[in-house]
């Protein structure tokens, strides 16, 4: 155990030296979008303080209340299913890479009023919630890719919390995550009490899946169950305790959204959390084959689990096949966010 954890760790640093985002695209380009991009508006709540740095707008610090932006991002014609055509210099190039098209800060009024006009087109409202080691502008464009290659019909909302982007602050972004729970509630309740949103699919990735369990707990608790539009919950790679989650899931109550939980064995971000919480599986991890998974899984008709163990994608650490997989990416929007019930083998 302990040499394999060596051996990922090497390679998360050199993927942290090497193969970090740039920083800063997010201020606006002046040229105009070429034909054949795709135009994503989403609406960004954070839990993040805003950064002095331009492109940058929020950093991984935490802010005493949340705050709304409204951001258009356009993705290039050459776009590859499940990549992100990252910005080499700013300003960017539309034609060949990602880049900002508008940032707005956005009021209660004005978030309100995006829910009503969003929801006029779509009617489905698609939840995204990142995961440890994201910054701000990072998280904006993931899930831009996201949304486009799923081609879902949903209307995008981003819940961003303060993780700094840092591969050692592990324990700083759960605290940030556990910290964004109220947040992140509140964001879900306005938005199932917007009447012109019919139906919700939350995603949730890595630390994030637990952020979002907390956010679900709480509202069940609070309202006696869950907003029934809430019907459609993705756990990528949880970085969850099993135990944890089953008690998560109880306090859901008697009519829980679907819950569909990708887990990867060989998912290498999960080895390292492991290691850091004593030794403890995390539920992205499991083997939903064996017990005592098998058996407690089975009997439970509101969750779901796919296993991506086979599955390869870009990523080195197997941490994020849920977006950069073409297949895994292209049955989201077919299937769960669309409001399908996924099984195995579809």
């Amino acid at each position: 155990m302990a040499i394999r954890l060596s051996a990922v760790l090497a390679a998360a640093l050199v993927l942290a030296a090497c193969g970090s985002t740039p920083k800063g695209f997010l201020i606006p380009t002046a040229a105009p979008p070429p034909p054949g991009t795709t135009q994503i508006d989403m609406m960004v709540v954070t839990t993040r303080a805003a950064s002095p740095v331009p492109g940058v707008i929020y950093g991984g610090e935490r802010d005493a209340s949340a705050s709304g932006t409204e951001i258009v991002v356009s993705v290039p014609p050459n776009h590859k299913v499940g990549a992100v055509e990252w910005p080499k210099h700013e300003p960017p190039d539309p034609a060949t890479e990602f880049a900002t098209l508008s940032v707005a800060p956005s009021d209660r009024a004005n978030t309100l009023a995006w829910f009503d006009r969003m929801g006029g087109r779509h009617a489905r409202l698609l939840v995204f919630v990142h995961g440890f080691n994201t910054r701000f502008e990072a998280s904006v464009y993931r899930f831009a890719q996201l949304v486009a290659d799923s081609k879902a019909d949903a209307a995008p909302l981003l819940f961003t919390w303060p993780s700094r982007g840092k591969l050692f602050d592990y324990e700083y972004d759960r605290d940030s995550a556990i910290y964004s729970r109220d947040a992140l509630e509140e964001a879900l309740t306005k938005a199932a009490d917007a009447p012109r949103v019919k139906e919700m699919t939350v995603v949730a990735h890595s630390m994030g899946t637990y952020l979002t369990m907390e956010a679900l707990r709480q509202l069940a608790i609070r309202r006696g169950g869950l907003p029934a539009k809430i019907n459609n919950v993705v756990l990528a790679s949880p970085d969850i305790d099993p135990q944890v989650f089953a008690h998560q899931f109880a306090a859901l109550g008697p009519n829980p959204p679907h819950i569909t939980i990708f887990v990867s064995r060989d998912d290498r971000a999960l080895l390292i959390s492991r290691f850091l919480a004593g030794n403890l599986m995390r539920l992205g991890a499991i083997d939903p084959s064996q017990e005592p998974y098998r058996s407690k899984l089975e009997a439970n008709g509101h969750i779901t689990v796919i296993d991506l163990t086979k599955l390869k994608a870009g990523d080195s650490l197997n941490h994020g096949k849920f977006a950069q997989s073409p297949e895994v990416v292209k049955m989201l929007g077919a299937q769960l966010i669309n409001g399908q019930v996924l099984t195995e083998g579809e």
